[in-house]
């Protein structure tokens, strides 16, 4: 799927020339046709494009998520039952991925402030470079699952429900794996 460069005029969706798109397009790309598809981007990307600037206030940022769109668009497209019409069900999908994106770098924020705060409550404990080789290498003998879930929960903060997701494992799943990770690491680290 070639996606086309946004428009970097501050040109209106209603100042669009292009006819919006046929239905055989919509049916079409919801089939896989991945011209059709493009047809269907080129008819919407303005007014998607428009929508995500006014609800991020972020020009560069809404060129990213509009991207996001689009691609969520490709994927869940088969879905599109055709109840209502092609622009709600696409304007629907825009905010949802907005609203993820916002949700997302809320969460992100309250992480970097909370290992903020926890960091100025525990003073640093200097860590020689032997004693940082050894971490490394522990970490990196752990079975890959395991690993995986500690990299992601203990140095990039993530949540078990987030890891899971991530994984397409349970949260209980996660919390298992992350204590075995643990538990060889301490038993590693302590020979």
């Amino acid at each position: 799927m070639r996606l086309v460069t946004l428009p970097r005029s501050g040109a209106s969706p209603a100042a669009r020339t292009e006819p919006l798109p046929a239905v055989d397009d919509v049916a079409a790309a919801a089939g896989g046709d991945r011209r059709a598809f493009e047809r269907v981007y080129r008819v919407h990307v303005g007014g998607v494009y428009a929508l995500c600037v006014r609800m991020l206030a972020d020009r560069v940022l809404a060129e990213e998520v509009t991207q996001d769109v689009f691609v969520r668009v490709w994927t869940k497209l088969p879905s599109f039952r055709g109840e209502s019409a092609f622009s709600t069900w696409l304007h629907r999908v825009a905010v949802n991925v907005v609203l993820s994106r916002r949700e997302m770098a809320a969460v992100q924020a309250t992480r970097a402030e909370d290992s903020d705060s926890m960091l100025d409550a525990h003073p640093a404990r200097t860590v020689s470079e032997g004693e940082r080789l050894d971490l490394e290498w522990a970490i990196g003998r752990l079975p890959n699952g395991a690993r995986r879930v500690f990299v992601l929960h203990d140095v990039e903060g993530f949540t078990h429900e987030e890891i899971g997701a991530q994984l397409g494992i349970t949260s209980g799943g996660s919390k298992a794996q992350l204590h075995r990770a643990r538990l060889l690491l301490r038993a590693s680290l302590t020979r």
